[in-house]
Parts: structure tokens; sequence; C-alpha cells
């Protein structure tokens, strides 16, 4: 009860229930919220982004794909390793595919095995390799089925292989050979009498300099495309 300011009586109705009602219904509130949120970042997660209609050609890439320059450039001033170098190794590994895998191996030739390696995404980077690179540079957050992870991942791999085994950040040809066989395979030679390995990397060698002459020819615009934007 309290008393008016004009001197009357009033009684004052309060039902607890009615507050527990109201909370309860905030609290369902929030509870949808949360699971459409979690919701739209699935089927976003799940949305895969498209591999280049033209792989051969760098300017046609970063003209179909405009963040791609933006990632790449940041990686070459992260790493200091070429963007037509990092290119031509994603190129390599899996041809701008998001979600690339290694085929799997087949049982009595038909029936589907495992797969040869943990090797996922844009640079192939293996599970255990992603986990050393989240801990020491990357995000916690990273995937390697998205291309900004994966450019600085290859940036990040070539950058401790030019210091691990004393290559030049535009060598693409012995850059290829060290992530492919590790940065101890590499030093120990094991490269040496892999002649398909080391044709592999004489075609990114060449994948790098088409990128580069290209490049050159397009990086001005791409550079004023991105500061106007």
């Amino acid at each position: 009860m309290f008393i008016g300011p004009s001197g009357r009586d009033f009684m004052l109705s309060f039902d607890i229930r009615d507050c527990k009602c109201e909370a309860g219904m905030v609290t369902i509130s929030q509870r949808l919220l949360f699971l459409f949120m979690l919701a739209a970042l699935l089927v976003l997660s799940g949305c895969a982004t498209r591999a280049p209609a033209n792989t051969d050609n760098l300017c046609s890439i970063f003209d179909e794909h405009r963040a791609w320059h933006r990632h790449a450039q940041r990686a070459e001033k992260r790493w200091d390793v070429p963007v037509p170098v990092m290119m031509a190794i994603m190129n390599q590994e899996s041809s701008f595919k998001a979600k690339a895998r290694p085929p799997r191996n087949r049982v009595l030739w038909i029936f589907p095995g495992s797969r040869p390696s943990s090797s996922y995404g844009y640079a192939q980077a293996l599970r255990g390799t992603w986990a050393e690179y989240r801990q020491d540079h990357g995000s916690f957050l990273s995937r390697r089925s998205r291309f900004k992870d994966s450019i600085d991942f290859i940036g990040w791999y070539s950058y401790r292989s030019v210091h691990r085994c004393n290559i030049r950040p535009n060598d693409a040809y012995n850059l290829y050979l060290a992530y492919h066989e590790g940065h101890g395979g590499y030093n120990r030679g094991t490269y040496r009498n892999k002649q398909s390995v080391k044709n592999v990397a004489r075609r990114v060698a060449a994948q790098a300099d088409r990128y580069e002459r290209q490049y050159n020819q397009c990086r001005s615009r791409l550079e004023r495309r991105w500061l106007i934007f």
C-alpha cells in the first residue's frame, strides 16, 4: 500500500509469476537468436568460393576474386614471399579449390579406402602443420578452406623454408620442393631421386614466372582498385 498525491490509498499489485514469465520469454528469445546465428554460420561455412575460371592467368584470377589480391598482398608483406610464387604453389596444390583433398586409396581396385594424408583445402596443408601454423602466427579461427588463411599459410611456410633451407624468396622451384618434402626432407635431399616431384617443381617455377609477367601488367591497376574500394 502507498499514499498517492491526493491522499488516497492505493494497493500495489505485484505478481512474481509475471516476472518469471517475462524472464522465460527473454531466455527463449536469446536461445532462438543463438540457434539462428549458429545455423547461419554453418550455412556460410559450407558455401565455398568457386575456383577461378582461368587458373593460368593471375590477372584474370584477381579480377574474378577481387578480395584475393588484397589477401595475397598482405601475405607478401608479412612473409616477404612474392605473390606469384605463393599463387603458383597454391595452383599446383589445389587448383584453387577450397575443399580439395587427395583421392582415396582403392581396396581391391574397387572399394574406396582411406586417404593417403590429411591434406586439405587451398594449400593442401597437413592437419599437424596447420595446427603448428595456427599456434605460431595464425588465428585459431583460421580454416584450410578459406583463401585468406591458406595464402598466409603458404607465405608462412615459405618464409620458414627461406631461413631453414637457405632458399631465396623468389626461388619457386626450391620453395616448392621444400613445401612438398618438408624442411628436414629438403635439407636431406630426399627429392633428388624423385624425378616426378622435380618435374612438378619445374612446372611450379614456370607457372610462377608466367604469373610474374602477367602480374607486372595488372598490379598497378589492381592496387588502384583496392585503394578506391
